[in-house]
Formats: structure tokens, C-alpha cells, sequence
């Protein structure tokens, strides 16, 4: 007889606050497992968004002479790396989340078969992981944008409100996923195109002002659209985001944790049947 687990959202979040070493500890062996054996260690966290800056700033802001905006509020080279990296963080945030995703729980098949184990924890781990790396980028962010503009505004205070939806987002899309990818292996191939479509089919390599109005409501079916625009609005320009529309993506973002839960905990009885 199939058993069914919760399905409320409040359960799922009681029961990281109960499990918050465990998690911590997940999070850390994630962390720690990308870096182990390398000579700089930990340091590729910095390292590596460093570097990417610096390739970005060089290609687009030097090679390709990018600029960022239209007739007086046009961004110069260094300004338009920053405005360019701070889309490519968040991006890569929820990158990270999703291409991990399949593998969460066809990865770990002694968790599923061999110790009784809160499945549901393992996205959460991996989206600690995904923090760790975005917290390392966005220092890099700060550091070059106190260079490049010589401040930082007041709005970046804003920031756990602004990229609220997108961790409900990635964390929805965790879990459907990772349930779906066992029974559906075809999506560990899906995913990573996904993941690059999103790069392009979000305001992260160009203004959304520069798409054609005719196709930008179709961006804003993108997840990442409106979360990208306010990240930047709070990180670089100093506005206050729109508070409707944040909380419509707040709620478009509960629809889609609270529907990744369903499908997760709804098939989550099948599982070790299946690995």
C-alpha cells in the first residue's frame, strides 16, 4: 500500500527548522565535496567569479564595445560589466538549483533504499550549496561596484525581499524535478538546455528595454525576468521595486514551491521501487 507524506508547505519548512544541522551538514559535505583535492580550495569560490568578471568586462565591455541602456542613460564598459554580472549571479544562482536537480534523488539511492532518511532535505542542502556560491559572487559584486560607481545604495536592504521569488522558485522546481527525473530520465538531458535557453531568454546579457514590445510579455513568462529587473533596481540603480509586482511573483513563487512539494511528496512512495 502506497504511503502518502505531507504535502503542506508549513510541514515542509517545520521540518528544515527541525532538521537544520542535518541540513547544514549536507550543505557543507556539498560544498566541500566541489573542492576537495584542488590546490586553492575553497579559494575557487572567489577565484572563479573573479575570473568571470574579468572575461566579461574584457569581451563585452573592450572586444565588443556592449553598452548597457539608450541616449542618456547609457552605461560605459566598467558599468556595464557590473550591470551585466549582477543578472549572471542571480542567473547562476538558480542555474546551480536546477541543473542539480535531477540528480538529487537518482544520485542518492542508498538515502532512498537502505536508511529511513527526510528526502525532501536533500533539495534544501543543495540550495544551501547554491547560497554559498551566490553569497562568494555577490562579495565580488559589492567590491567591484564600490570601484566602478563609488557606492552601494541604501535599496540593497531590499534584497532578501527581491530574490524571494526566485529561491521559491528554485526550491519548487527542486523538488518536482528531482521526483519527476526518477521515473523520466530524459529530463537530466532536458534540464541542461533549459538551464542555457534561460540565459537567453532572460534580461541577463541585454536590457528587457531593448526587446520589442511585441515579444516582452513573453519574458515575463520567464521566471527569472522580474527578478533579475529588481535585483538590479535594489543592487545598482537605487529603486524601490514595484510592490505589486513583487508580490505577484511572491505568490506565482508559493504556487510553484507548493506545487513542487505535491509532486514530490506524492511519488516519493515510488521511488525505491524504481531505483
Amino acid at each position: 500500500m502506497a504511503r502518502f507524506y505531507p504535502i503542506s508547505p508549513l510541514t515542509a519548512i517545520h521540518a528544515l527548522i527541525c532538521n537544520r544541522h542535518m541540513v547544514i551538514q549536507l550543505t557543507k559535505r556539498e560544498v566541500e565535496g566541489r573542492y576537495k583535492g584542488s590546490i586553492f580550495g575553497f579559494a575557487w569560490a572567489l577565484l572563479n567569479p573573479l575570473i568571470l568578471l574579468a572575461l566579461y568586462t574584457f569581451v563585452f565591455g573592450y572586444v565588443f564595445r556592449a553598452r548597457w541602456g539608450a541616449g542618456s542613460n547609457v552605461y560605459d564598459s566598467a558599468e556595464y560589466a557590473v550591470i551585466l554580472y549582477a543578472g549572471l549571479i542571480l542567473h547562476g544562482f538558480f542555474a546551480e538549483c536546477l541543473a542539480r536537480a535531477p540528480g538529487l534523488i537518482v544520485g542518492n539511492p542508498n538515502f532512498v533504499k537502505k536508511i529511513v532518511f527526510p528526502l525532501e532535505l536533500l533539495a534544501w542542502a543543495h540550495h544551501g550549496a547554491a547560497w554559498f556560491h551566490f553569497f562568494m559572487s555577490w562579495t565580488v559584486l559589492v567590491f567591484f561596484q564600490l570601484i566602478v560607481f563609488g557606492h552601494v545604495p541604501l535599496t540593497v536592504f531590499l534584497l532578501p525581499m527581491v530574490v524571494l521569488p526566485c529561491v521559491l522558485y528554485a526550491q519548487g522546481l527542486m523538488w518536482g524535478v528531482s521526483a519527476l527525473t526518477v521515473y523520466f530520465r530524459d529530463l537530466a538531458q532536458l534540464i541542461g538546455l533549459v538551464v542555457t535557453c534561460l540565459l537567453f531568454a532572460s534580461p541577463v546579457l541585454y536590457p528587457l528595454d531593448s526587446v520589442p514590445e511585441s515579444f516582452r510579455g513573453f519574458l515575463y513568462l520567464n521566471p527569472l525576468t522580474s527578478s533579475l529587473e529588481m535585483f538590479r533596481s535594489v543592487m545598482i540603480w537605487g529603486r524601490v521595486p514595484d510592490v505589486f509586482e513583487l508580490f505577484c511573483q511572491i505568490l506565482a513563487g508559493l504556487g510553484v514551491f507548493c506545487g513542487g512539494l505535491f509532486i514530490f511528496q506524492r511519488s516519493r512512495s515510488g521511488f525505491a521501487d524504481v531505483l
